[in-house]
């Protein structure tokens, strides 16, 4: 009679994720076709394994003062109270409000991508964010302040040697506030996570995409809900 093993199965979980990642770079010649693979691959992690509230899709972030964002490879947005999303023949576009997590997907880290990443967070982040009184039963709660956006890079590989060493946290400390990157994932080598103090704790080998995984659910649950958007900010546009 078989056993049921939670270690094996977190361990299968980044296992199928690297073989993908893998495979990908491995079969996949064109780069644009590569980088698109590559992005599938994360976003399918996300959309499957995230609880129902988010979702996570590549798209353009805009704001209720018309300002759009660079293209996002992965954003994770909430689902539940905020389904204010454009799709135009496969272009999303979702509100800054809803928006919980940016990521930049490719298949190998370096400082130039490190470096690119940052400038796309902060044009996610530059945006400006509503937020309205929440009524319930009893009156209106205040209206919550815009939280901190979470973000990221993830890729399968490193172009550094060591991977996950000196020049990785020399590249994730530079930028500004504005720019900071909070985890990352380079599924065959290790993951980075941001602490309170600035600092990166970096995890060589291990279930990289397991823990990353994990460790995302958690920053995640930390956020609680986004803020109230005040859609007819958005509405105004209509004029």
């Amino acid at each position: 009679m078989s056993t049921w093993s939670l270690s094996e199965l977190l361990a299968g979980l980044h296992e199928e994720i690297e073989r993908q990642l893998e495979t990908v770079r491995r079969t996949l010649a064109h780069p644009g076709t590569k980088g698109d693979a590559s992005e599938e691959v994360w976003l399918e992690l996300l959309s499957t394994y995230l609880p129902k509230r988010y979702q996570a899709t590549k798209a353009h972030v805009v704001d209720s003062e018309g300002v759009f964002s660079q293209q996002i490879d992965v954003v994770v947005h909430d689902r539940q109270y905020s389904p204010f999303v454009f799709d135009y023949k496969g272009q999303k576009i979702i509100p800054a409000e809803s928006v919980y997590a940016i990521f930049e997907a490719k298949q190998t880290i370096n400082a130039n991508l490190v470096t690119y990443a940052q400038e796309k967070i902060a044009s996610v982040r530059a945006l400006h964010r509503t937020s309205l009184r929440i009524p319930h039963a009893g009156g209106e709660y205040p209206a919550k302040i815009p939280g901190h956006i979470l973000s990221g890079i993830l890729t399968f590989d490193s172009d550094w040697s060591p991977a996950l060493g000196e020049p990785l946290q020399k590249a994730l400390a530079a930028g500004s506030a504005r720019q900071q990157i909070d985890l990352g994932c380079v599924a065959a080598h290790g993951t980075f996570f941001r602490q309170n103090d600035g600092s990166y704790a970096i995890t060589e080998r291990g279930k990289p995409a397991t823990a990353f995984l994990l460790e995302l659910i958690a920053r995640l649950q930390s956020l609680a809900t986004v803020p109230m958007i005040d859609v007819r900010a958005y509405a105004s546009w209509l004029v």
